[in-house]
């Protein structure tokens, strides 16, 4: 895969969960919960780069993700920028005064590139602002066109109209409006036992509602003008997903994995795939490329997913994709460096401690248990994430050589911090 470092310069990497591009600006508690993980993107840093994320990071684990980067602790500068309800996060730093002291830094940068977590129109400008690049973009910035595409790929309408139009294989279903919703959920419940009812714009399984036929109406109806999709549910024996790269030369696959999924939402990750027919992974190959340039013919560079369920028999469906850095791209990206991009097999989950406990805590019980992944080492566990709010949910990734060893990995990590969770 194409590391985001390749080139010379240092890196501003913006953490911008908070952005449009996902959900609604007005959903400030899912907004809150994603921008938690923005701590991750500490692993993507080298010796000269800015990191902007919206929470604070700990002093433990800067230590922890540095000593096993080998990067020297000062080296890297770090602006927190405070939670600022329904600003994308590139303009709040104007609101807190915090401009200028990234002016300051990037001149002192004079070949840094703007590395966003969601290509958006707020990060586009401030590149714009800064006379930076946007990564991967060898110049300049993304035009307005092909941010209007990026941002229409994001929504689940935009999405099925471009598969249609590339022949993916999709759910029945059909856009339409909050005033719609419930007569077009009663016209595919007559010949669909199960449904699913998506707001447009929505992400990691927010926004995802299940009704069955003999299904109470919800008691207050949506905004008349709010969009959705309702699709048939499609019964499934796995959620998988594959990571493409767009670049102005060509598309490539990345790596692929299957979805760890909960109540419908994103719960972690495990690459590569395995077991999965060959007819079906060339066609989820094909799809995935297709998708990619699409892509790239709307001027678009960068990573993207796509998301699809797998039936018994093998038969793929396309859920959606993911035009963004998603929750996986920082962890591939790391297992990648801490193995010199070597094919190990990785994981990611959250596993839950019985009581809260502090990071150095919590490292301390993978160390005593021969987990803890160190420099060097071809297997193990790393927490990829500050300490959580709980102090109980951490998240981690495992790796090995394969997938056995992940399994037999997780098992002794769940057994370690006290039960299940992963």
């Amino acid at each position: 895969m194409i590391s985001e470092h390749e080139g010379s310069g240092t890196l501003v990497i913006l953490a911008n969960f908070v952005s449009p591009l996902a959900v609604d600006l007005t959903e400030a508690a899912v907004l809150r919960q994603w921008a938690e993980q923005a701590p991750r993107k500490l692993w993507l840093t080298r010796p000269g780069d800015v990191l902007i994320t919206p929470v604070p990071l700990s002093a433990p684990f800067r230590r922890y993700v540095f000593h096993r980067l080998g990067v020297p602790e000062n080296s890297v500068t770090v602006i927190t920028v405070p939670d600022t309800p329904h600003l994308p996060m590139a303009q709040a730093l104007a609101e807190h005064h915090l401009l200028e002291p990234l002016r300051a830094l990037v001149a002192e940068r004079p070949t840094a590139r703007l590395l966003p977590t969601a290509l958006d129109e707020a990060s586009t400008a401030l590149a714009a602002d800064l006379r930076i690049p946007v990564v991967p973009y060898e110049t300049d910035v993304p035009n307005s066109g092909t941010l209007r595409a990026v941002a229409a790929m994001n929504t689940k309408s935009g999405f099925r109209t471009t598969a249609q139009s590339l022949g993916l294989r999709l759910p029945h279903g059909r856009a339409c409006t909050g005033a719609e919703l419930g007569q077009v959920t009663t016209a595919l419940l007559a010949s669909h036992r199960r449904v699913v009812l998506k707001t447009d714009r929505s992400a990691g399984g927010h926004g995802l509602h299940f009704v069955s036929r003999g299904d109470q109406p919800p008691p207050s109806p949506p905004p008349a003008e709010s969009r959705w999709v309702v699709e048939e549910y499609v019964e499934h024996t796995r959620a998988i997903s594959a990571q493409g790269h767009a670049t102005a030369t060509g598309v490539e696959v990345a790596y692929d994995g299957e979805m760890r999924m909960s109540g419908g939402s994103f719960a972690g990750y495990s690459s590569p795939l395995k077991d999965l027919p060959v007819r079906s992974y060339e066609e989820l190959t094909d799809w995935t490329l297709a998708l990619g340039g699409h892509l790239a013919a709307e001027g678009y560079r960068g990573p993207y997913s796509l998301d699809l369920v797998c039936t018994q028999d093998g038969t793929l469906y396309a859920l959606e994709c993911n035009v963004r850095r998603t929750a996986t791209t920082t962890a591939h990206a790391m297992v990648s460096r801490l193995t010199g991009a070597g094919r190990s097999a990785w994981s990611t989950g959250t596993a839950t401690t019985v009581a809260p406990m502090t990071f150095d805590e919590t490292v301390g019980h993978l160390s005593e248990a021969g987990l803890d992944f160190q420099p060097g080492d071809s297997e193990g566990v790393l927490l990829y994430a500050d300490r959580p709010l709980d102090g109980r949910s951490w998240r981690y990734t495992a790796l090995a050589p394969t997938h056995t060893r992940i399994t037999e990995l997780e098992v002794r990590l769940a057994a370690t911090l006290g039960h299940g969770g992963l």
